[in-house]
């Protein structure tokens, strides 16, 4: 009874070495040319339409959307109204804002106190006129239409999103039959649009690696000190966050990513830290002295507040 137990081992492990196994050998290349001539397609269809399919982790999940680039000038904002009830604490804070802008009295106490308001007005418009170095008004007024020009051409983030929530579909194919599905969304104002719902299919949805993101992964990272950060992955949340933020309308984060912030100067740092020569030096001793705890805490309140705007569709 061990012999034929024998034979069949040996013949099984033989097997490999006949002539008709070679078939899948044959097949494999040709496989591999589909799945690349495909992926190609895919790249070559959001190239034409400047829309890219976008992965984000997030602690809740990993999900698909999509994003464009177009001039501001081009886009209308996400409408956040709905979005802003929702919240009561951000409701409350826009209500005391309200009231404030609205009240434009002025209280008089006496005469002393309204004579050094007088004085104290006339003195910023003399330190305005001499910072002026003598424009005129026209010109002031030429510069700031010009600064408005060049802002609403500067091309900014737009996201597969409705009602200041970002959208985000848990597989390639939930993605596709919402677009398809002609529902209302912010990417529909493009006018590349209808052309993507006709021609979109799932093995499309292959984001590049740079158009992947880990959000879920960061604020662990940070905690594990500064000889653990991942340079890439850190500068690669910062990218999608500020992008995030700016589209859907989240002043908060976009305070705490801006310029001169902490997060700011760590970003910073992070880049610096990846280049060589002295540039890499000094950014490695700049991240040296930024707190760990205080970035992981940082970026744990922007993954939050990214989280809480995410509308999760399966």
């Amino acid at each position: 009874m061990g012999s034929p137990k024998h034979t069949e081992v040996s013949v099984a492990r033989q097997s490999p070495q006949r002539s008709d196994a070679d078939e899948p050998d044959l097949d494999g290349p040709a496989e591999s040319g589909t799945a690349t001539e495909s992926a190609e397609a895919a790249r070559a269809l959001w190239e034409e339409l400047r829309i890219d399919p976008v992965e984000i982790a997030l602690p809740a999940g990993t999900g698909y959307t999509l994003r464009a680039y177009r001039p501001a000038r081009e886009l209308t904002p996400t409408d956040v109204e709905e979005r802003d009830q929702d919240d009561p604490f951000l409701a409350r804070r826009q209500v005391v804002t309200e009231e404030d802008e609205d009240d434009e009295s002025v209280v008089i106490l006496d005469e002393k106190v309204a004579q050094e308001f007088a004085e104290s007005d006339e003195d910023e418009a003399r330190e305005a006129r001499r910072g002026g170095k003598g424009e005129t008004e026209d010109e002031a007024e030429a510069e700031a239409e010009a600064a408005e020009e060049e802002a609403a051409d500067e091309e900014v983030p737009v996201f597969l999103s409705h009602k200041g929530r970002l959208l985000l579909f848990k597989t390639p194919e939930s993605l596709v039959s919402f677009v398809r599905s002609g529902a209302p969304n912010d990417l529909s104002q493009l006018d590349s649009w209808n052309e993507l719902s006709e021609r979109v299919e799932p093995a499309d949805i292959a984001p590049l690696d740079e158009d992947i993101y880990e959000l879920d992964l960061v604020v662990e990272n940070l905690r594990g000190g500064h000889d653990a950060w991942d340079p890439t992955l850190l500068i690669e949340a910062g990218e999608i966050a500020r992008d995030i933020s700016y589209a859907l309308r989240l002043p908060a984060v976009l305070d705490m990513l801006s310029a001169g912030s902490s997060l700011d100067d760590l970003d910073e740092a992070l880049r610096a830290s990846v280049n060589g020569g002295i540039g890499g030096f000094l950014g490695r001793r700049r991240l040296k002295k930024i707190g760990a705890q205080t970035a992981s805490l940082g970026w744990r309140t922007i993954v939050g507040k990214i989280s809480a705007v995410v509308d999760w569709r399966d």
